[in-house]
């Protein structure tokens, strides 16, 4: 048995178990939020001062006390006990310590339940403000990367099998596209992370005459809550942000599939530093893209987290039931992993090399200018099915004569269409099929500068 009193031990006549003390501590996980809980601490004390439910001298000797018990956190010096299970009573319970019987008057108007509610509010509303940062620079470096390399030709994949030349700067705004989605996924987290829950109490709300919008402007929040039941059991901030890390995880996940694909020596299109990739413990000659492997890899566990906290709550009757402890692993994890990951991301996509010459010929191999051949055909009177027809022959007396469309003489090309001339072979060039896709948001030269002009690069 335990023989520890808890903070909360008043109505029980045993000491709690050692094995459910075991079970329910958290301490080991949600340490992390000591500066969120003493920062709320500290306007939920100069508040009660305000509103002279404490003098303000009281108040005083508690934001003192709470300050040296921040220093001795950040200096290793505080006494951690699992025996009171978490970050807030064990902070509370050394507050006490230090200053005495006062410490006590600090959780007058608040329950544990809307003080984890506000800690991890201003926890995540804290790291989303570095992950909007992280994304937007991965942004800005995957756009530079398009500047640098302007006019490299490569092959556009659909099905993974070659179908039309593209510039890779266009390939590779397609992922800015994405980011950005995921920058507005998040900007929409942040505000709705940005309600105040405290002064909600345990479910019900407080007696007491508090002041919460003084509160929320202490803690720069721009709403409180508006029902204080919701407000101690709603997660949905932290299901919006495990939503929108694995989309994000989705679009980082492709991208280094792709950084895999090409710097292998079937594609040949990039090459990685040395100083981002590993070697075999067997094979002499091996350079392996761990790091891109690596984070396709957490992209598991990211889901993972959205699908276990999304288990959590489906079944919870209101309001607070101790299954929302379960929240911070996910929450704190994937935190670590978005911000880990799309740095590394932003660190590989720098300092990639592109391989131009080995892109371009590839680009020019696998009939990538056969709609542009239809098109050709359109453009003088075929319908756009009977040019499609006519072309996909000329596909198959290529493959059987192993040769490109633009190998075979003007005679041969004639032999399908009359209507074919000479001046068709500019026409079936990888740099003449670029350059013709002018269409807003198409892989021509004059729209990528123009995004990259939008994107401020």
């Amino acid at each position: 048995m335990a023989g520890v009193n808890k903070l909360w031990g008043g109505r029980f006549a045993a000491h709690t178990a050692d094995s459910v003390e075991a079970f329910t501590a958290s301490i080991d996980v949600d340490a992390r939020l000591y500066r969120h809980d003493i920062e709320g601490s500290i306007a939920h004390a100069k508040m009660l001062a305000r509103q002279r439910i404490l003098s303000s001298r009281e108040a005083q000797k508690i934001v003192r006390g709470l300050r040296a018990i921040q220093r001795e956190i950040e200096s290793g010096r505080f006494p951690f006990s699992p025996a009171d299970e978490d970050i807030h009573m064990n902070i509370e319970r050394r507050l006490i310590q230090k200053i005495g019987r006062v410490g006590g008057k600090l959780h007058t108007a608040r329950s544990r339940n809307d003080q984890v509610a506000l800690d991890l509010r201003l926890y995540l509303r804290e790291e989303l403000e570095k992950i909007l940062g992280s994304l937007e620079g991965l942004k800005l470096e995957l756009a530079r990367g398009a500047k640098r390399h302007l006019n490299i030709i490569m092959p556009g994949y659909t099905h993974l099998q070659k179908a039309q030349p593209v510039l890779f700067s266009h390939h590779l705004l397609a992922y800015v596209e994405m980011l950005e989605r995921d920058r507005e996924r998040m900007s929409g987290c942040l505000e709705r992370v940005n309600d105040l829950p405290l002064g909600s109490g345990a479910l019900a709300g407080t007696t007491f005459p508090i002041d919460r919008a003084y509160v929320a402007k202490l803690l720069r929040f721009p709403r409180v809550s508006r029902n204080s039941i919701d407000a101690v059991s709603d997660r949905d901030f932290v299901l919006e942000f495990l939503s929108a890390s694995a989309i994000l995880f989705v679009h980082l996940s492709r991208l280094a599939e792709e950084i895999i694909l090409w710097s292998s020596q079937e594609f040949g299109f990039i090459e990685l530093p040395d100083r981002y990739c590993t070697g075999s413990s067997m094979m002499p000659q091996k350079k392996n893209p761990d790091v891109a492997e690596l984070i396709r890899g957490k992209t598991g566990r990211v889901f993972g987290h959205l699908h276990a906290l999304l288990t959590v709550m489906k079944g919870l009757p209101l309001a607070y039931n101790r299954d929302l402890q379960e929240d911070k692993v996910p929450l704190f994890d994937t935190v670590d992993t978005v911000k880990a990951s799309v740095e590394m991301m932003g660190e590989l996509v720098r300092w990639v090399k592109v391989k131009k010459e080995r892109m371009l010929a590839a680009a020019r191999d696998g009939f990538m200018n056969a709609t542009d051949l239809a098109d050709y055909l359109v453009n003088r009177g075929l319908s756009f099915r009977s040019a499609h027809a006519l072309v996909g022959k000329v596909v198959r007396f290529c493959l059987e004569r192993r040769c490109r469309i633009e190998q075979l003489s003007l005679n041969e090309l004639k032999r399908f269409s009359p209507k074919i001339e000479k001046d068709v072979y500019a026409y079936l060039t990888a740099e003449a099929a670029v350059r013709r896709r002018r269409a807003i948001g198409g892989t021509a030269l004059t729209n990528v500068r123009r995004r990259l002009k939008e994107i401020g690069v």
